[in-house]
This record gives C-alpha cells, sequence and structure tokens, in this order.
C-alpha cells in the first residue's frame, strides 16, 4: 500500500490550562490567545488540514475551554468532534488515541497545540519516514554548550551536544503500536515527557527528521511576540493611541450596564443598545486608534438590530479591526465619573470582561471610577459619563 492512500489521523493536543505565558489571573489559555488576527489552536489545526495526505484531524480539549473551542467556528468534513483530555499531556493523548480507535487509522501525529507556525514540509517529512520506521519526530540539532547542574547553581558536567537534539512535534507512529505503547505505559510510575520517549521505552524504532526553528513552543509572553513579527512578516510596527467619551443620562429601571457587567441600581442608562456608556467609550478610542471613525458609523442607533444589543459585539468588532490590520490592543485604560452605582466591588469583573472580548490580559485593561463631587448632572445623580484611551501596535504603511 503506498503512503499516499494510507490514513493518516492527527492529535492536536490541546487540553493543557494554558496559564504559563500569562501573570493574571483572567488571562485567556495561550491555545486561544491571537496570533496575527487568528487563535493559536485554529492555526495549529489549520496547518493539518491544509496538508493532502491527513485524512482525519482530532483536538483535545480542556472541557473548561469547551464555549471557547466552539467559538473558533472551524469547519471541515475531516475535523473530528472535538474530546475533553485528560489530567496531563499523557493522559490527553491516550484520550485522543482511545477517540481514534474505531477509525483505525494506518498512521497518528500528534502535535501540541501550542506550536501553530508548523510547516507542511515537516509534516511531510515525519510522514515519509514512517514508511520505514515506527516512529518519527523533528527535531534541530543543539548550537549551545550543554552544562548539567544537580542543585542549579554549580556545574557538575559538559555535555556532548553533537549527541543532543531539541525535540519538535508532530510526532508521528504507527497507530496501533502507539497505541498499545500508550496503553502500557500507564502503569508506569513516572510520567513520560513526550510521545516519543514512550515508544523508545516500548522498545519502538523512532527516527528524526530536521525540524524547523520556527515550529517553536508558544510559551512564555516573548514567543507570542517572536510569532506575532514572524507571521505579519516582521514589518516594521507602530503604536498608535486612541481615546473615546460617552455619556448616558438614567431613565426608570432596576440596573446599569457597566464595562459588560450587570449592576442593580435604582434605575437604567438611557440608550439604544445596553446603554453601556463604559464600553462604548472603549470602543471609540479603539476605533479611533486605527482612524476607523466611531461606533455609531459602524452601528447606527437608527438600526432597530441593534436596539438592546449588548455592547461586547461593539467593542469585540473593534478588536476585529485591529486584527485585520495586522495589529494588537496593547492596553487600554476606562475611567466612569459616577456619583453611583460604587464602581469598585465590580471592577475586577469588569476588567475580566473587557479581557476576554479582546483577547488580552486583564493586565492589560484598567478601570477606575471616580465622583464628581457632587456638581453638575453627574453630581445631581442624572447620568454617568465615561473616558476610555487605547494603544495599538498595527505594522507602519509609510
Amino acid at each position: 500500500m503506498s503512503e499516499r492512500s494510507k490514513s493518516i489521523a492527527v492529535i492536536i493536543v490541546a487540553a493543557g490550562k494554558g496559564e504559563r505565558v500569562g501573570v493574571d489571573g483572567n488571562e485567556v489559555p495561550k491555545q486561544y490567545r491571537l496570533v496575527a488576527g487568528t487563535p493559536v489552536l485554529s492555526r495549529s489545526i489549520k496547518a493539518f488540514l491544509d496538508h493532502p495526505q491527513v485524512t482525519h484531524v482530532l483536538p483535545v480539549i480542556n472541557e473548561q475551554h469547551r464555549e471557547r473551542f466552539d467559538n473558533l467556528g472551524l469547519g471541515d468534513p475531516r475535523l473530528l468532534p472535538a474530546i475533553g483530555g485528560g489530567a496531563n499531556r499523557q493522559a490527553s493523548v491516550l484520550a485522543g488515541l482511545m477517540a481514534l480507535g474505531p477509525l483505525r487509522p494506518d498512521l497518528v501525529l500528534i502535535h501540541d497545540a501550542a506550536r501553530p507556525m508548523v510547516s507542511l514540509e515537516v509534516i511531510g517529512d515525519v510522514i515519509a519516514l514512517l514508511q520505514n520506521l515506527d516512529g518519527a519526530l523533528p527535531a534541530l540539532p543543539l548550537t549551545d554548550t550543554i552544562k548539567r547542574s544537580i542543585d542549579g547553581r554549580q556545574v557538575a558536567a559538559t555535555e556532548d551536544r553533537r549527541q543532543l537534539s531539541a525535540a519538535q512535534t508532530p510526532q508521528g507512529f504507527r497507530f496501533g503500536q502507539i497505541l498499545s505503547a500508550h496503553m502500557r505505559a500507564v502503569n508506569v510510575r513516572r510520567e513520560f515527557t513526550d510521545d516519543a520517549e514512550i515508544a523508545e521505552w516500548a522498545g519502538l524504532r523512532v527516527g528524526m527528521v530536521m525540524g524547523d526553528v520556527e515550529n517553536f513552543k508558544l510559551t512564555y509572553p516573548e514567543d507570542f511576540v517572536r510569532a506575532e513579527h514572524i507571521l505579519t512578516g516582521a514589518k516594521q510596527m507602530e503604536t498608535r493611541i486612541g481615546t473615546g467619551y460617552d455619556v448616558h443620562s438614567f431613565e426608570p429601571g432596576d440596573a446599569v450596564w457597566l464595562c459588560g457587567v450587570r449592576i442593580p441600581y435604582k434605575a437604567k442608562l438611557n440608550g439604544h443598545s445596553d446603554a453601556d456608556v463604559s464600553l462604548h467609550a472603549l470602543t471609540d478610542a479603539i476605533l479611533g486608534a486605527i482612524g476607523e471613525g466611531d461606533i455609531g458609523v459602524h452601528f447606527p442607533p437608527s438600526d432597530m438590530q441593534w436596539k438592546g444589543a449588548a455592547s461586547t459585539i461593539f467593542l469585540r468588532h473593534a478588536s476585529e479591526l485591529v486584527a485585520r490590520l495586522g495589529g494588537r490592543i496593547v492596553n487600554c485604560d476606562v475611567t466612569i465619573v459616577a456619583e453611583a452605582p460604587k464602581i469598585g466591588p465590580h471592577a475586577s469583573a469588569m476588567r475580566a470582561v473587557i479581557a476576554e472580548t479582546l483577547g488580552i490580559s486583564a493586565s492589560r485593561v484598567a478601570v477606575k471610577a471616580t465622583t464628581n463631587e457632587k456638581l453638575g448632572f453627574i453630581g445631581r445623580e442624572e447620568g454617568i459619563v465615561a473616558m476610555a484611551s487605547a494603544s495599538v501596535e498595527v505594522p507602519r504603511i509609510d
């Protein structure tokens, strides 16, 4: 049977919490963060769907991220329904292998979702090597001198780097063999670092193909910066600043919406949408930074489809316009001016909503509140004012 006629399934391992990349508890998991306007997981999946020899792609996700995955809107007849992963990577891969059992693919490739820039060439090389071996993985020779240390402070030995390589994914195997090896490994009192190690432990013949320096794993914040530069063609970026201002009066009601959070109150804000004065100001700030007018241009109040609409829709749209330019939102700052209701108890939730909507860390979002010292219409509790600023990075065009 020729290699092209073999059925080849791919497991995309995306079940981790993805917390290491950020410093804030509200950090978007790294597999769902945007890189050059596209979620990391979407890029990883598409890389394999673009390869003509791949017959099935199975995402293994964290069940707590199910809604995030569904919101990716991925669609392809070769893309299988995502399944939930296990407590660690090894358990997640086994769950994926078990789920592929009824399909009985000839070969399986196992790939980390956090490597979104894997090339078609690397994928093809791994598949080709499986014609003669039980397993294959891409790897890069080490260029730095490697020191061994027992305590992390004193050098105990210098390794021969000529015998060492840095492993990447996808790692490919004959399906039946790696499934059997993983099932046996469950009973071993140790956690294997990757699937190739399990294959080696099981006595399978594993070979290496040349890896790719751009097939690196997104782990730390600087990795995302590097990936952004690569995917945008290393264009020179420039920072732009936008500001926004909005005001809404009170009318009879029982709650107000501020920064996407519903706050019970003796009145509500008057407006065509949900009247979230703070998100309106922030949306205008982002639109202003990229020269795209104001919120009324994109969502006219005369259009009845926006009556009562959640203002997070407007904010997300502004974020998407930045992404289409190949840019990113660096940070945003919202100031709410009101005598009441009290904002402080809700500030953390507000930052979380904004961060979620924009796809950025909550550490890049500030929400502040002040009163008007009982002066003017704000002091008379007739309405609320919000001011916002946003900084974005976009490719320089002049």
